[in-house]
């Protein structure tokens, strides 16, 4: 019989890691610029429309094009000019401003009165009340390619040099502990202590996370090892994951074909269930491995946070997949039909 290994699943909480005491930094990825594609999402997908005309101008796109005098710009940044601009507009993400020869981006999670439980009519509400008054900002990144300058309110309330002092202060493979402040569905934004990086949701934990918000909230004091540093676009990668030794890699040893082992379901989907053998490590009960016919609903079966017994048919942990098998000490705790049945299933 061919098995089907779906990626496990995860819905721990980060302070529940049992190897909270072994951190074992490791060799950090390579990270390209699609890596950090998401980070401004939100000014690329929903352009403002809540927005006045810049010298007659539309500015729904912001961007300073060949005009623009990089080498300034470049030097505010590298001196931690501190400078007010207008707020002309905003969109989703955050606010449009206003500066001296240049139009720029205030991302939500960098003003300093920011709240992550506002729905989406408080927000629009909250944001425009900013629109026509000055706010006292630092530069934290300028893109000359894609004519972009982005701003921070929460950076210009540091001592000047603060940022600078500390990129020259960073080295891949630091642990650090910094200040969450902001989560969004792409990752976690962290603050250093005037730097901001961010803890994609790939590197918040060796299993699967359905959202970041499940392992970190808005003012949350976490510790993250530095992945990597770019520090002409001031940009910093972070992970919380490989503080932690990778489950996956004794995953064989550990469990081996055949072995049996307690285990305790943490999802029921339509062609089987997931479960947890150990934080970080999870595994796919497939439906034809329930002693079941396919047809019969899972949650017949099994159900969250019920304790089961299963067999270890495969272990990949290349593809960090494991697949189980349901056992039963008799044939009467099946609480469906059995394999064989065809009662009440269409030929």
């Amino acid at each position: 019989m061919e098995h089907i290994f779906l990626r496990r699943r995860q819905s721990m909480k980060y302070k529940e890691h049992p190897e909270a005491e072994q951190k074992v930094p490791r060799q950090p990825p390579e990270l390209d610029d699609s890596w950090w594609a998401a980070v401004l999402a939100d000014e690329d997908k929903m352009p403002t429309s809540h927005s006045k005309p810049l010298d007659g101008k539309s500015n729904a796109s912001l961007e300073l094009g060949e005009e623009a005098d990089w080498e300034a710009i470049q030097g505010l940044l590298t001196q931690e000019e501190v400078m007010d601009c207008e707020v002309v507009g905003f969109n989703r993400g955050g606010l449009l401003v206003d500066g001296e020869g240049f139009h720029g981006f205030v991302p939500l999670s960098h003003l300093v009165d920011h709240a992550t439980n506002f729905n989406e009519v408080e927000r629009e509400e909250h944001l425009a009340g900013y629109v026509g008054a000055p706010l006292t900002l630092k530069i934290i990144e300028c893109d000359p390619q894609r004519g972009r300058v982005v701003l921070s309110e929460r950076a210009a309330q540091t001592e000047p040099g603060t940022r600078q002092a500390l990129f020259e202060n960073l080295s891949i493979g630091n642990e650090l502990t910094g200040k969450v402040t902001n989560v969004t569905e792409f990752g976690v934004f962290v603050d250093l202590g005037g730097v901001e990086g961010l803890v994609h949701i790939s590197e918040l934990s060796w299993g699967r996370v359905g959202h970041p918000d499940e392992l970190a909230r808005m003012g949350d004091e976490i510790e993250v090892l530095v992945l990597s540093i770019d520090r002409h676009r001031g940009r910093v990668a972070l992970s919380r994951k490989r503080l932690y030794p990778n489950p996956w890699e004794s995953a064989v040893k550990q469990y081996p074909i055949g072995c049996q082992t307690e285990v305790t379901i943490t999802d029921v989907v339509d062609f089987g269930a997931f479960a947890r053998l150990e934080e970080g490590l999870e595994g796919l009960i497939h439906i034809t491995e329930m002693g079941v016919s396919r047809r019969v609903d899972p949650t017949f079966i099994v159900q969250v946070g019920e304790q089961v017994l299963v067999r270890v048919l495969h272990v990949d942990p290349a593809r960090q997949r494991m697949s189980l098998r349901l056992e039963y000490e008799d044939a009467t705790e099946k609480k469906g039909p059995s394999t064989d049945s065809t009662d009440g299933v269409d030929g």
